[in-house]
């Protein structure tokens, strides 16, 4: 065992990294419940196909709602529409 130098900011940057990679996992079994196929993420992005008549506003209504064990996070989700992947 040895022991290794960290400080304050590293620490919340890991933490806060942890919460948000949750955050996604949860928005990811959302949307993979409502039957849609995940292609693939990317960071804080979803790839998903849809029918045409899904609406963008539909996918970040489903992935804005918070998991139960953050009740009171109030987030937001945002996307676009392309038949194409491309980088906002």
């Amino acid at each position: 065992m040895e022991r290794i130098f960290s400080y304050g900011p590293k620490f919340v940057e890991n933490i806060v990294q942890a919460v948000s990679r949750d955050l996604l996992c949860f928005a990811l079994q959302r949307v993979h419940d409502e039957r849609f196929r995940i292609v693939m993420h990317i960071h804080d992005e979803i790839v998903i196909e849809a029918p045409n008549d899904v609406t963008v506003e539909y996918i970040s209504d489903l992935m804005s709602l918070s998991p139960p064990w953050a009740e009171t996070l109030e987030l937001r989700a945002d996307g676009f529409d392309t038949n194409f992947y491309k980088k906002d």
